[in-house]
């Protein structure tokens, strides 16, 4: 692969070796993982050891010390293998529960859970959606309320990614519902707390290699040293990698645009129907070009804010862009690659149904397009 601007040297090599590495070995596991539920946690510490799951985190740790526009290849590539519930899983562990606990945990914290979390041997959850609250954080009803030097925890949390498998979770409570957003938190809450509990992963339409279940927590009680940063500022705490949350599902999407596509471009010159393969229909043609466009606008919104996020810059809006666009381009790519598959695509044995039914997901992670598209109204200066 040439450099571009999605690329540098150093970024070329990294995606070849991502790239052979999940061709190799995930993608002839992944229907297997869609059977049972899961990734296996070894495909973590594999994924450890080759240096994937600490690209941003500190050396001392473990980790690499690179940049967003790293992550952003992990999301690309992760999201090309075509099994979106494995590459979640994934994201979830390095992007969005245990950047709480890197950037608001204290020096001890950091320094026993960081390696594991770098090497895999500690899976991550994040949970802050609820049955009332979602998007409106402000309706968040999980307590967490001082008892002496320590917090008694209460509530539960659904749709949690990794939930029935992590080993530790970064929960956001409230610790005073009178002072609303100021009164949210982050908790760092292990597995094997008293009084936590895990529901049973839910049948899923898609993602079916992630486990996505509720927790509870009946009188948890952490110390004071559980709280993640200074009381109240959960919100910001979200807020500060809500940029980069946004981004890296823009990323996973671009990557399955990218398998939409090749897997359409194939079989389009593949198909011979009335004497001639069906990439000589302009009909096809059509489809493929609006593939081509989306992926393209795609991948320069989410290496933009990929780039600004670098670059220290103010990028929520954009990166809302790009999540907005990027994984309504992958809906529609999932769309597409049915229809020039025709019957094909309706067979579980061809990529194209889960394309499909994968790609639903992603218009729901990182907030939703019904939130989305009134907040970039608004910055945009309406």
């Amino acid at each position: 692969m040439q450099n571009s601007i999605y690329n540098s040297e150093e970024l070329v090599l990294f995606r070849d070796q991502l790239r052979k590495y999940i061709e190799s070995e995930i993608v002839p596991h992944g229907d297997e993982w869609e059977k049972i539920g899961k990734v296996p946690r070894e495909v973590f510490t594999k994924m450890g050891e080759l240096g994937f799951l600490g690209l941003r985190y500190g050396e001392q740790y473990g980790g690499s010390e690179l940049d967003t526009v790293a992550t952003a290849v992990l999301a690309e590539e992760l999201g090309r293998s075509t099994f979106s519930g494995f590459a979640i899983s994934v994201l979830v562990h390095t992007d969005m529960a245990s950047p709480h606990l890197n950037n608001a945990g204290n020096d001890d914290q950091r320094a026993k859970y960081m390696p594991g979390i770098i090497t895999g041997e500690t899976v991550t959850a994040v949970a802050v959606t609820e049955p009332d609250a979602g998007s409106d954080v402000a309706g968040i009803k999980t307590r967490a309320i001082k008892d002496g030097d320590d917090w008694v925890l209460n509530g539960s949390k659904m749709f949690i990614t990794n939930g029935p498998v992590a080993d530790f979770y970064t929960v956001l409570m409230q610790t005073d519902p009178k002072k609303k957003f100021r009164g949210l938190n982050f908790f760092f809450v292990p597995r094997d707390t008293p009084g936590f509990s895990c529901g049973k992963p839910f049948d899923l339409l898609g993602t079916r290699s992630t486990p996505i279940s509720e927790v509870a927590f009946k009188d948890c009680m952490v110390p004071h040293t559980h709280m993640l940063g200074a009381e109240g500022k959960g919100l910001s705490n979200l807020l500060s990698i809500l940029a980069e949350i946004r981004t890296m599902t823009a990323a996973l999407a671009v990557g399955l645009q990218r398998a939409a596509m090749d897997d359409s471009i194939q079989y389009a010159h593949e198909r011979a129907q009335f004497g001639q393969t069906i990439s000589n229909y302009q009909l096809i043609q059509a489809k493929v070009a609006n593939l081509a466009v989306d992926l393209e606008a795609s991948k320069l919104l989410t290496y933009k804010a990929s780039h600004m996020i670098d670059d220290k810059e103010e990028a929520l809006k954009e990166a809302s862009m790009a999540k907005y666009f990027a994984t309504e381009a992958a809906t529609r790519a999932g769309d597409q690659a049915t229809r020039i598959l025709g019957a094909y695509a309706y067979s579980m044995e061809y990529s194209a149904q889960r394309y499909y039914r994968d790609n639903r997901f992603l218009l729901y992670g990182g907030g939703t397009h019904e939130i989305l598209q009134p907040n970039i109204a608004k910055w945009v200066g309406l």
